[in-house]
């Protein structure tokens, strides 16, 4: 009987031993940034040309932007969400203070600003997980861009 309980913990504890060894092999042990797993430049210009362009076909959002240098815009919009992802860029635009000073920007125009970046990365097919990823990053700097 003795024997027995051995063999059956002994059968308990090999199994659990490959069962940890199996599940560690499913899980990710990738450690990729976001901006790799957003697929990196190409992907990112995607998205900031797909915001480019909802800007322009939306006349609430277009206001705030019809004097400004949009090759400029698209630059350091790039290269900002680049340094939020983790990319290998840097930002070399202006505060977020700075380039909002003056535009009276109220959350609800904030939020539909959102909006638009979504739809921006909808189009470039960018998983709802990533989008909430770089979302999140990029809500850090709401308090530098609303009532300004």
């Amino acid at each position: 009987m003795l024997t027995n309980q051995i063999k059956l913990t002994t059968k308990f504890i090999a199994i659990a031993i490959l069962s940890i060894g199996f599940l560690s092999a499913c899980k990710s042990t990738s450690s990729s940034t976001l901006y790799q797993d957003l697929g990196g430049e190409a992907k990112i210009e995607e998205i900031v040309d797909n915001f480019i362009n909802e800007i322009a076909f939306d006349e609430s959002t277009y206001a705030f932007f019809k004097d400004s240098n949009m090759q400029r815009f698209k630059e350091k919009l790039s290269q900002q969400l680049c340094v939020m992802a983790e990319g290998p860029c840097t930002y070399t635009g202006d505060s977020m203070e700075q380039v909002h000073s003056g535009m009276d920007i109220t959350e609800a125009d904030f939020n539909h600003g959102v909006d638009l970046f979504i739809s921006a990365m909808d189009k470039a097919n960018i998983p709802h997980n990533l989008q909430n990823r770089l979302l999140k990053e990029m809500a850090k700097t709401r308090g530098e861009i609303i009532y300004r």
